[in-house]
């Protein structure tokens, strides 16, 4: 009698992957990711002028940077040239520390100026910049000051 193998009588294990769920989940992840990257990538949240919200109460707790009329930048009370400022904030313990700090912009500042500020606080490695403004009613309340 010889030996008879029986190949189709015994279970055979599967040696193939089945690749299809493992494709869907991947298409599912990467629509996720392409419909939420754009809503992470909004830009600083800031307070505008004209409104009516509370003003950002600054303490010495926080840091706070200004910029006067005449493009002057100040950390504190301390003047910075623009020039040096991004190197200021990479030395700044509470700076890096926090990684935030206040802005605080004069209204008739153009916007690039600002702009170059915000953009070297960024670089410094500052990820949340707040902006101090007056309440809506202060702002009118200063300048009818002004005119008696």
């Amino acid at each position: 009698m010889g030996m008879s193998t029986n190949k189709g009588g015994g279970r055979a294990t599967l040696s193939e992957i089945n690749v299809t769920p493992m494709v869907d989940v991947m298409l599912v992840l990467l629509i996720i990711f392409m419909v939420t990257t754009p809503l992470i990538q909004q830009g600083v949240k800031v307070n505008l002028p004209e409104t009516k919200a509370a003003p950002v109460e600054a303490s010495d707790k926080k840091l706070v940077v200004s910029i006067d009329a005449n493009k002057r930048v100040f950390i504190g009370e301390a003047e910075i040239p623009l020039a040096t400022f991004e190197a200021s904030l990479k030395a700044n313990a509470k700076a890096q520390q926090d990684k935030e700090m206040y802005l605080h912009a004069d209204r008739d500042l153009p916007y690039g100026v600002v702009v170059d500020v915000m953009a070297a606080a960024q670089r410094a490695g500052v990820t949340n910049v707040g902006m101090i403004t007056d309440p809506l009613g202060a702002s009118r309340t200063s300048k009818d000051d002004k005119k008696k």
